[in-house]
This record gives C-alpha cells, structure tokens and sequence, in this order.
C-alpha cells in the first residue's frame, strides 16, 4: 500500500498516532499513561516504530528496549528486548511484510550499538507474538515459563549467554498467597481497561477485599509474579489471568474457582 509506512515515534509525536488504538489524549488514561511512561525510558532506549497509513490510520507497532529495562521479569542485560509487535488492525495489513521491516530495523540497531543480540517473549496465547515470524530470522529457545511463555533470542555471537526468565517467578507468587491482588504496569495501555470493574466485582461479589499493585518501573514489573509481566491477576497465590481480561472473563474464572 503506497500511504502506508513506518516511522518512529517520539514523546513530542507520540500523541498525534496514539498506541494500539487508543488516539483521544483527553479521553483515553490508557494513552496518558503510556506516553508519561514513554517519555520516562524514551532517553533510556526505548523505541516505538509505529505502522500509520494515510486512509486506514494506526495499523501496528514494534516496541522494543534494551534489555536492562525490559518490561518482562527476565534477566536481559546487553540484549535489546522485543516487547510488543503486532500488525494490522485490519487484514488488508496483514501479511505485506511490514513487521519483517520492524523486525529488521531493531535487528539492525542492535547490532549497530554492539548489542548481544536480540530477546522477545512469544506465547501461544493472547497478547503477545506468536514464535514463528521470530524462529524464521533464525531466533531460538533460550527459555520457558508456565503456562505457554517462552524466552526467544537471536544471538550475535553463539558463546553469549542466554537471556533468562527470571528464577524469582514462584517465589514472587508466594507473596501474595491470600486474597485478590492485581498487577498493572503504563507499559501496556490495556492494563487500564477493567481494572476498576473487576475490582468492583471481587468486593462485591465475592466478598474480597482486592489489591492493586502499580507497576511503575522496569524493576517492579521484572519482578512480577507472572511471566506476562505487566498485567496479571493472582488470587491466593495462583495467577488466574496471565494478561489484561474483561470483567465478565473474570467472573466466569472466579465462578469455577469458587464452585
């Protein structure tokens, strides 16, 4: 498609494309918050490719940092980390090779500044990339996590070692043993969406009293509980939501929890 390119954003253009949908700065606290977060890890390293086309708009987005910043609980120093990647809104943007232009650009940057290579998180569920487009640039498993995570690098030189999740995951699960806790982070503007409702739920529904743990830094969301890092729900010790969900997603779990 002729109108259709990729240019990166920065914090002084990030509001005039918006981020996964999310446009209306005065409307939307999802976009608030990504682009307070965005200014943050901006001068840090992190990048916002973004997908935009004259007639269909924002279409997709590659996000990526270097790995001492990661937004997932992984132990990534000196690679640069792959946190988000999608394309196409809608299907006529599928599948024209603009996430392999992505892909090669923040490929391309970190081997410019020397960098060991390049990590991602795929799963096989929602909100996050599937493994293939990755494993076909010559990416391989480095590691896993419960229940279908799995820790992805392309190495620039094969003696390097692997990226990791970090071994902390369980033992941070174990810190919320009891109760409803949730765990939110700016880095995915979807993190917002619910919250409030299913909070409103767990109280009065199922008599809980629900914490909401705000993930403010790298260093907070490395060290969540759930492998998603920057959204989860743990309920007596026990992530029962690995990534944002609605508030009737949340009842029908909590129905057959509570049965």
């Amino acid at each position: 498609m002729n109108d259709t390119k990729i240019i990166d954003l920065t914090p002084d253009t990030i509001a005039d494309y918006g981020v996964c949908g999310y446009k209306d700065v005065e409307k939307h606290v999802e976009l608030q918050r990504k682009i307070q977060w965005f200014r943050e890890y901006y001068p840090k390293g992190l990048r916002i490719k973004a997908l935009v086309s004259e007639t269909g708009g924002y279409q997709g987005m590659l996000e990526y940092i270097p790995g001492k910043y990661a937004h997932r609980p992984v132990d990534a120093d000196g690679y640069m980390f792959i946190q988000c990647i999608f394309v196409g809104f809608r299907n006529e943007f599928k599948g024209k090779g603009y996430a392999s232009s992505m892909i090669d650009a923040c490929i391309k940057e970190a081997r410019d500044a020397h960098m060991k290579g390049v990590a991602v998180v795929t799963r096989k569920g929602s909100f996050m990339a599937k493994r293939d487009i990755f494993l076909k640039y010559g990416f391989s498993p480095a590691d896993t996590a419960e229940p279908d995570f799995e820790l992805l690098v392309l190495k620039f030189d094969p003696d390097t070692a692997n990226p990791r999740f970090k071994p902390t995951l369980k033992k941070n699960r174990d810190l919320y043993a009891d109760g409803l806790t949730i765990f939110r982070s700016p880095q995915c503007p979807y993190s917002e969406k619910n919250v409030k409702a299913i909070m409103e739920t767990a109280r009065k529904k199922y008599g809980l009293s629900p914490r909401l743990v705000e993930l403010e830094d790298a260093e907070s969301v490395q060290n969540s509980p759930c492998a998603f890092g920057t959204f989860c729900i743990v309920y007596n010790g026990e992530v029962i939501s690995h990534h944002p969900i609605s508030n009737g997603r949340f009842v029908n779990i909590m129905d057959k929890i509570r049965k």
